[in-house]
Parts: C-alpha cells; structure tokens; sequence
C-alpha cells in the first residue's frame, strides 16, 4: 500500500472518516465559496467547478453546495483566505506536503509546525520536498464501477494519462489542465466517483516500519484534523501486513 491517496481509501472504507464528515462537508463547502468568488457560475468557472465535484464525490448534500455558492455571492465569505502550501520531513524520512486555505497564515503556520515537532517530523521551506511530486489530476472508482479494461479505454479517451486498477478502486489520472473534461467524460458514463481533486503524487515511495507507519499516520491525521487544511500528501510505502495490523 503506497502513497497517501490509498491510505486514506483504505480507512474511509473501514468508516475511519464517518466521524470527520462534518469537518470534510466544512472545507468542501469553504473551497466552493472561495472558488464562487470569481465566478459563480460552474460553466464558467473551472475551478468551481473542480470544488463542486470533489464536493460530489463525497455526497455532500446538493443543498449544503448551494448555499456554499450563494455565500459567495451574497457577501464577503472568502475573500480574506489565501492558499498556502507547506513543505515537509515526517517520521521514516517521508516528504509531506500540505495544502491550506486560512485567513490566519500564523495560526496555521503554528499548527502544521507544532503537528511536525510532535510526531518526529520537521517543517521545511517551500520546495524542500515538493520536487519528488508530480501535480496531478486524480479520480476514483471502485472496482466495481467498470471493468479494468472498460475503466482504462474510456479514460484514456476521456484524456487520462494514466489508469491503475489495482484492489478495489480504479485510480485515473490526469494533466492538472485536462482534469474538468476527464472527470466530467467519466461522471458521464460511470456515475460520480469516490474521489476527485487535484493531488501530489509522489514520484517515488519510502518503505517504512510499523512504529514509523504509526507515528507517521499519526502526523497525518492531526494535520487532517485542523480546520484550515485541506490535503495531505506523503511519499511512504506500507507493507499490507503492517496495514492490516494498524488498521484492526
């Protein structure tokens, strides 16, 4: 089990995120208000439109997007908040990155710092690890959405780069440019996925221990935690018996 994104399919499918799905429905609901701020119609809007379904893909509700969009349209919401990316070591020698969105850069910049000190990690300059990931697009299907062939075909027509049907899930991706026209060519044929944004993906992984896993995930998920992040993203590598062991 490698990379970030699998980590987190793995536990959202063992109803690890049941408990969190307020705080995720809050910074969806925040990265469309921000996103409406220049331009509230979807059409016309990539980004929104990016926002609205990576909302999507996670159920929130269609009333809760709109009243995200009209939050926009109606007042100040989002205008203050600046989009700052950190840059990072976690336990094992693991590269983090990790994206926010805060109308507070010291509170947040305190928050991600102190995550790191706790859990054996330290916080670097941008571009410190950013170099060993590449921005992609990134859509999830389960397994039994499509066949691996049917998957890979109408991805690669849709515009994909890539499609990885390993376990349950098919992970398609993307140029970052192209990802509006792929994701909504496959919600076209396949139905909303399980998961779809913009992500780093690591180049290569770092193998690591269980007691490095463990405080590892540990990091990851305080640093979910927080109110103004939005993504996390690490280069590490878990074997499925280390896995199945910190997921009982």
């Amino acid at each position: 089990m490698a990379g970030h994104s699998k980590f987190k399919n793995i536990m959202h499918r063992k109803g690890a995120q049941d408990a969190k799905r307020a705080k995720v429905f809050a910074k969806l609901a925040l990265q469309i208000t921000v996103a409406a701020r220049t331009g509230s119609e979807p059409d016309m809007n990539p980004r929104l439109r990016a926002a609205i379904g990576a909302a999507r893909a996670q159920n929130m509700p269609a009333d809760r997007i709109k009243k995200a969009i009209q939050k926009a349209e109606g007042g100040t919401d989002g205008d203050n908040y600046e989009e700052i990316r950190y840059e990072g070591y976690g336990p094992g020698g693991v590269a983090v990155i990790v994206e926010a969105l805060t109308d507070n850069r010291n509170r947040t910049a305190a928050e991600v710092r102190a995550a790191f000190s706790k859990h054996g990690g330290n916080l670097g300059e941008t571009g410190s690890v950013g170099f060993m990931f590449d921005r992609v697009g990134s859509i999830v299907y389960p397994a039994e959405a499509a066949d691996a062939e049917d998957m890979f075909e109408a991805a690669l027509e849709a515009g994909a780069q890539d499609v990885d049907s390993e376990g349950d899930t098919h992970e398609i991706t993307c140029d970052p440019d192209d990802f509006n026209t792929v994701r909504d060519t496959l919600v076209d044929r396949f139905g909303e996925p399980e998961d779809a944004n913009l992500i780093w993906k690591p180049q290569n992984t770092i193998e690591i221990d269980e007691d490095a896993a463990q405080t590892l995930f540990k990091l990851l998920d305080v640093l979910e935690d927080s109110d103004d992040v939005q993504r996390v993203a690490a280069n590490f590598d878990v074997s499925d018996e280390i896995m199945e062991r910190l997921s009982a």
